[in-house]
């Protein structure tokens, strides 16, 4: 029997994607989204026009922050399984505005909150790698590393709401599954995001800035390859709290990004070298036996495809995607 599924975030990058997929697998799916106006709130309405197409989509504007209306809906479409993906993004944003991400946390609260009271028994909800933070050791982050040492206020939230699905499983019994997703790109990807920007200003002949001098690495792992996991979920064996990287299979430079940009878009990038930010991490390599193992993950799109699917949609969408205001971050 499908179930019908809320999606928290749902006019977000993955909440799209997981939404879309859920839809063509028989699925109704409940999307929820406050639509912050973070990164241009244009893109979610490209974003949610494609989903309204499906007659089994169902829309409601809402902070997850609003916990009786949350739970209402809930009970109101008597949900059997809940996404929560809204958060506000941002390691950067984060630094500067760090208010900015109270409701991370206790907008998760209300989510897990509303999912108990409905008696929905398993919640999948966005993690991150930041939880990683700083380590004394190198090599890829497994699950079963501390996370007490985010370098950054967003990082430092998924950490607290990692706590906060513990809690929930040990006691109330519930099925919490955190995802901890490793620079997740693709088409309809977020503007504030490295390849969006540096593929935009590449493409218009803008400066490229490149912090820590273009040494930063990044497991980018592609969307299609995170919705598979995160579909089966929906039916994966399994109690309790847990938590499953998804990572791409190789980390990644920013110069390597750039060169790849360069040769699928047939332009030159004008590129200025900075030094560090502070809440970057400078390096991201993610562990996924956990996920192979239990849920059958294997990261299938290598970064030379999904950078030239990812150009390829950019140019064909380039006449709106151009005029996307400037993120925040």
């Amino acid at each position: 029997m499908k179930k019908t599924i809320l999606i928290t975030g749902a006019a977000g990058f993955i909440g799209f994607h997981l939404a879309e997929a859920l839809l063509r697998t028989g699925h109704t799916v409940v999307g929820v989204d406050s639509m912050t106006n973070y990164y241009d709130v244009a893109l979610k309405r490209r974003r949610l026009a494609l989903l309204r197409a499906h007659k089994r989509f169902i829309f409601k504007k809402l902070s997850v922050t609003q916990y009786a209306p949350l739970l209402a809906l809930m009970k109101r479409e008597n949900i059997g399984l809940v996404y929560h993906l809204a958060a506000q993004p941002g390691v950067r944003y984060s630094v500067t505005h760090p208010a900015a991400y109270a409701d991370n946390y206790t907008g998760t609260l209300q989510v897990f909150e509303a999912a108990r009271a409905a008696g929905v028994k398993r919640v999948i909800y966005a993690s991150s790698s930041t939880v990683y933070g700083k380590r004394g050791k190198s090599g890829a982050f497994s699950e079963t590393d501390r996370t007490d040492t985010p370098l950054s206020v967003y990082g430092a939230t998924k950490v607290a709401n990692e706590a906060l699905a513990y809690a929930y499983a040990s006691l109330y019994g519930m099925d919490m599954v955190g995802i901890r997703f490793f620079t997740v790109y693709g088409p309809f990807g977020r503007p504030d995001l490295g390849l969006f920007i540096f593929t935009k200003r590449i493409i218009e002949g803008k400066r490229v800035d490149l912090f820590n001098h273009g040494r930063t690495k990044r497991a980018f792992t592609h969307i299609h390859d995170v919705v598979r996991a995160l579909v089966t979920l929906a039916t994966a064996k399994g109690k309790g709290a847990r938590t499953y990287n998804l990572a791409g299979a190789q980390s990644v430079s920013l110069t390597k990004l750039i060169s790849l940009i360069e040769t699928t878009a047939g332009k030159r990038a004008k590129i200025r070298l900075l030094p560090a930010v502070a809440g970057d991490m400078p390096e991201t390599i993610g562990d996924t036996k956990k996920a192979a193992r239990e849920l059958g993950y294997r990261s299938k799109v290598g970064i030379e495809a999904g950078v030239k699917e990812f150009v390829g949609w950019y140019t064909k969408n380039e006449s709106w995607l151009s005029r996307l205001e400037e993120p925040k971050a």
